[in-house]
């Protein structure tokens, strides 16, 4: 039986990355998709225009409708748009005692383009963060919420300050090698994978919702992170190029 896993995120109608890649990441590792939509994005390949935020009033009346019907076994948050969308999220998983939570904490797009109002930073960090089972920031973006540089000290600096483990991807790194840095407490995992040569639309949401997906089906944190990133390679190594931008990822293998 598939598992059921809520996505909170923003739509993307390029389906490249935001709803469309969780749904389809979430489906070709072996689990089921409902969906928050927080935000309608303007974007394509090449860049985001604009967002509009979906009302909370609305969110709340497609939460409250799906808790009474489904259980989940996972929770994937990408972009969350605004500080009040994080403090209603916030209120939400207080509702789901015990559910795995994979916080992809989405600032910019891959492509260009804020996908935030305000400092979400501390908002992410006080409230989400610590209800969190694991992080997945990339570099920039755990830079911006750590105030580090340097991966291994803003990948601890972040688990200190939420008590939760981070995924710190160095798709950003100017290196042969993508390495990316599994940190839990004092502990530092790595994996280090093949660079392709081009640039990925969607494949930091890709990752955290296949990370999603795998614990809940029961696998432990480090064997979904590293069986997600092998996923998420296959599906990089034939991705296409649907318009005149980045390439999307084939989500449509299975690990």
């Amino acid at each position: 039986m598939r598992p059921n896993i809520l996505v909170i995120a923003g739509h993307d109608p390029s389906g490249g990355a935001g709803i469309h890649a969780d749904i389809e990441a979430i489906q070709s590792t072996g689990g089921f998709a409902s969906t928050l939509i927080t935000a309608l994005t303007v974007q394509n390949s090449r860049q985001v225009s604009s967002f509009q935020l979906t009302p909370l009033d609305l969110l709340e009346q497609q939460a409250d409708a799906l808790l009474a019907d489904y259980q989940f076994q996972a929770v994937k948050i990408g972009m969350t748009g605004s500080v009040a969308t994080v403090e209603w999220i916030a209120r939400l998983l207080a509702r789901l005692p015990g559910v795995p939570v994979v916080l992809d904490p989405v600032l910019a797009a891959e492509s260009g383009g804020s996908l935030a109002q305000g400092d979400l930073n501390e908002a992410l960090m006080d409230r989400v963060a610590p209800q969190a089972t694991v992080l997945t920031p990339n570099l920039p973006e755990a830079g911006q919420l750590s105030g580090e540089s340097d991966v291994a000290e803003a990948g601890f600096a972040l688990t200190r300050r939420c008590g939760r483990a981070v995924l710190v991807t160095g798709t950003h790194d100017n290196t042969d090698q993508v390495a990316n840095h599994l940190f839990e407490g004092d502990r530092h995992h790595q994996w280090e994978w093949p660079r392709l040569p081009e640039v990925y639309h969607g494949s930091g949401c890709s990752l955290a919702s296949a990370i999603a997906s795998l614990l809940a089906r029961g696998h432990p944190l480090e064997s979904a992170v590293g069986e997600a990133q092998a996923w998420l390679h296959r599906t990089l190594q034939h991705a296409w190029q649907p318009g005149g931008g980045q390439f999307v990822p084939d989500r449509s293998l299975t690990p």
